[in-house]
């Protein structure tokens, strides 16, 4: 091992390098440590002293904390809390009151079964109804007359006739609900007129086929009558337009002495159409006509003393007619 020698104020010292080492680490020990120190004092004392400073409040300020604890406990609407738990256990307690025993409930089911079954089989839901009704009212009359004392043949007990009492009165429809009576609202439908005064009692047809032009004069529910240039029983179209021209063909290309087609008469309906004769007219039946004064045969509806003497008469005139110019 080597060693270095030194020498001062004419003495002389030794020192090994082992001796510096190790006074070099205890050194730094001493110094980590005293960090250490250092670090967990900050860690803990800080915090604490803040919280210390933070906790502390002035006279003056605490008298001011004090004073509104005490407004505020002041400002509570304490008897208006106390008045509300009152009613809370009021209200439960004559629920209480007023919930019906279970056996009574199923008493009750039992009359109520029994009377719908005393009913028709095709009972409606109103006759339904009007005997439930019936059993509650008079059910409510016996438990009235026990509660004012009157001696009866009932099965009712006093001491339950006031919950029953209540419960078929105000509560009927909690207690519907309860044993599970439920009845179906019968719908009646009624037709509802809404035809204008002095409107004619029947529908306006829908013509198939193409619109007529306005000088076919197209009129529903109208029968003309004329003197025939085409027999239509052997003259079928397939529309009421069809039909007016043909009559307009007709016109236009008839023979200088020859009647003229001013009125046609058409079958919409695909049953056929009534005409009071021997014949069978059937869907499709185009009627030409002349007359020089046209005369309406029927028109919209037959009337009552026709129908009366003709038979299988309907009421309203199934023809469309229209009188052309020529």
């Amino acid at each position: 091992m080597g060693r270095a020698d030194w020498g001062y104020n004419g003495g002389r010292g030794k020192c090994s390098y082992k001796r510096t080492t190790l006074i070099i680490c205890s050194i730094n020990i001493a110094v980590a440590l005293y960090v250490l120190h250092s670090l967990y004092i900050s860690l803990y004392d800080y915090p604490y002293n803040d919280s210390q400073k933070a906790a502390k409040y002035t006279p003056d300020q605490q008298k001011k904390m004090e004073e509104s604890i005490r407004i505020r406990k002041a400002s509570e609407p304490t008897k208006l809390i106390e008045v509300v738990k009152q009613m809370k256990e009021t209200f439960l307690m004559e629920e209480k009151k007023d919930d019906l025993p279970l056996h009574l409930k199923r008493r009750i089911t039992d009359e109520i079964l029994q009377t719908l079954r005393g009913l028709d089989a095709n009972a409606s839901a109103t006759k339904q109804r009007e005997a439930v009704e019936h059993w509650r009212m008079e059910k409510l009359k016996e438990a009235t007359r026990l509660i004012e004392g009157k001696k009866l043949n009932s099965t009712i007990l006093l001491e339950e006739a006031g919950l029953l009492s209540r419960a078929l009165k105000s509560n009927w429809a909690e207690l519907s609900e309860e044993i599970g009576l439920w009845i179906p609202v019968e719908i009646v439908n009624k037709e509802h007129d809404d035809k204008p005064e002095g409107e004619e009692d029947f529908a306006t047809d829908i013509l198939p086929g193409r619109q007529l032009p306005p000088e076919c004069h197209t009129e529903l529910h109208t029968d003309y009558d004329g003197a025939a240039v085409r027999w239509g029983l052997t003259h079928h179209k397939e529309s009421a337009y069809d039909c007016c021209q043909a009559c307009l063909d007709h016109a236009k290309n008839a023979k200088p002495n020859e009647n003229k087609c001013n009125i046609w008469v058409y079958c919409p309906l695909e049953e056929g159409c009534y005409s009071p004769d021997i014949y069978e007219h059937k869907s499709g039946e185009c009627w030409l006509k002349h007359a020089e004064k046209p005369k309406v045969n029927f028109k919209n509806k037959y009337s009552d003393s026709f129908r009366n003497s003709h038979s299988n008469v309907p009421v309203i005139v199934p023809w469309v007619s229209g009188i052309v110019s020529v």
